[in-house]
This record gives structure tokens, C-alpha cells and sequence, in this order.
């Protein structure tokens, strides 16, 4: 009765989709006629509708087949099946569109509010944004290492941004960012002011339980490295920060041998 386009077009199908349909053994292909012709009767339109309607309700092409010669029980029990996993799948995408409106805020995507908040805040008083970038990875690998002490961490930090000393190393840190050169002399500068922040810090320090902190390298250690990754210059920095005394500027440890110590 029907060619293959005139079966697609009424089923709302494309004649594509018929003869995909006949590879994989979901519709009968009919035997061609003494003209040479495909003729598919109303059978053939029935079963396509069906194939059209369930593959348009999500269910996968490799389980039509078995939904059409189920009987009334067992195509219920499937209906069911396919929906949990639609609902588990729309509950995947919601999750990740959740995720996905989280990008145009930027740094709440994978740090916590009181982090967010301090990146905001160095903004504010006039950080450069390569420095705030710094920053927000350097707390991403903190974050996810010790993601219950950050709330204890950050009163400190806040505090800190009404250190004259504090601002003013984020105003210098914020000028060489925008030059690359390779040995700046406010280096030196920042190396004392830093050193001095650490051993502030060492006096005053034991106002919070951060031991599994203290006693943890890897951190520390990424973090360095990430300073490296991102500017060269580092490299000179952490050779002024031994000079003084200290293994580092992310962390109040001193040497255990410092230059011009005992031997």
C-alpha cells in the first residue's frame, strides 16, 4: 500500500529512521513487489507509531523491541523501570545545571561562601585580579584537603586585611603582577615583611585546634608548587624566605638548620 516515505511521512518519522529500524530488527522489511517497491500495509504503521512514541518517550531502541511483544503486565513493570531511570537522569541533569549556574559566580563554584566572601573583600580594597586568581586557587587546594577548618580559618584572615602591613603586601604583590620581570628588587621587601607576618603569627598561634593541619605537608607543598606553576619569580622568593629562617612563606615553620645557624 505504502512506499517507505509515505510510511515515514505518516507515522512523523524520516525514511532514515525506517531503514535504521530495519537494520536493527525493530521493523519487519517488507519484500519488494513486481516493480521493485517496498509496500508496507497498516500493520506496519501501527508498529511504527508505537516505535515513534516510545523512542519519544526516552525509552532506549534496544528495549522497544521486547516492550511491543510484552504482554500487559510485563509492558507496565518496564514503563516503571524506564521511568525511575528517567527520574534519576533528571535528577542527574538538575544537578548539573545547578552546577553549571553556579559558573557565573565564578568562585562559589568549588569554594565555600567564607572564601568567596575574602576574594570579594581583596577585590575591594584593589588587589590586582591575577592576584585574587592566585589566591582562589591556593584556597581550592586548601578547601578540599581540610574543607571543616576553613570557617575557623577565615576570622583570621579577615582580620589580617586591617594589617597595614597586609594590604601593603597585596598592593606590591598586585604591581609585579603586571610585569614579568625576572629579578624585582621589592623581592627582598616582601621576603622581611612576610618573614616578620610568620613570626607574628608563631606568637599568637594556638587560638584554634588546626593540628591535622599543622602536621600535613602535602598541602603546603602544592601550594608552593602551584606559586612556582604560576610565576617564575617565586623561586627567588622562597630562597629569601630560607634566608630568614622560615621553609616557606604558606606556613610557620622555621628551618630546622636556618642559614648561619649551628652546623
Amino acid at each position: 500500500m505504502l512506499t517507505i516515505g509515505q510510511l515515514a511521512a505518516y507515522a512523523g518519522v524520516t525514511v532514515r529512521a525506517v531503514r535504521h529500524y530495519h537494520q536493527i530488527g525493530l521493523l519487519p522489511e517488507p519484500e519488494r513487489d513486481e516493480s521493485g517497491y517496498r509496500r508496507y500495509g497498516a500493520m506496519a504503521v501501527v508498529s511504527l507509531i508505537k516505535i515513534r512514541t516510545l523512542a519519544n518517550a526516552g525509552v532506549p531502541l534496544s528495549q522497544i523491541g521486547r516492550m511491543l511483544e510484552a504482554d500487559a503486565s510485563t509492558f507496565a513493570e518496564a514503563v516503571q523501570r524506564i521511568d525511575r531511570h528517567l527520574r534519576e537522569e533528571i535528577e542527574r541533569l538538575e544537578t548539573s545545571r545547578r552546577q553549571i549556574a553556579q559558573l557565573a559566580s565564578g568562585d562559589s563554584l568549588v569554594l565555600p561562601p567564607e572564601v568567596v566572601s575574602y576574594l570579594d573583600r581583596l577585590r575591594e580594597i584593589g588587589v590586582a585580579e591575577r592576584v585574587v586568581e592566585g589566591e582562589r586557587d591556593g584556597w581550592i587546594l586548601l578547601a578540599a584537603r581540610w574543607p571543616d577548618h576553613i570557617r575557623e580559618i577565615m576570622p583570621e584572615k579577615f582580620a589580617q586585611l586591617h594589617d597595614p602591613q597586609v594590604v601593603w603586601l597585596y598592593r606590591i604583590l598586585s604591581e609585579m603582577s603586571e610585569s614579568d620581570a625576572d629579578d624585582d628588587p621589592r623581592l627582598e621587601e616582601i621576603a622581611d615583611v612576610m618573614a616578620a607576618g610568620l613570626a607574628e603569627q608563631a606568637q599568637t598561634s594556638g587560638e584554634t585546634d588546626l593540628d591535622d593541619m599543622t602536621h600535613d605537608d602535602l598541602p603546603f607543598e602544592l601550594l608552593d608548587a602551584l606559586a612556582l606553576e604560576s610565576d617564575p619569580r617565586s623561586k627567588r622568593l622562597m630562597d629569601l624566605m630560607r634566608e630568614r629562617g622560615w621553609a616557606s612563606w604558606t606556613r610557620m615553620k622555621p628551618l630546622a638548620d636556618p642559614p648561619g645557624g649551628p652546623t
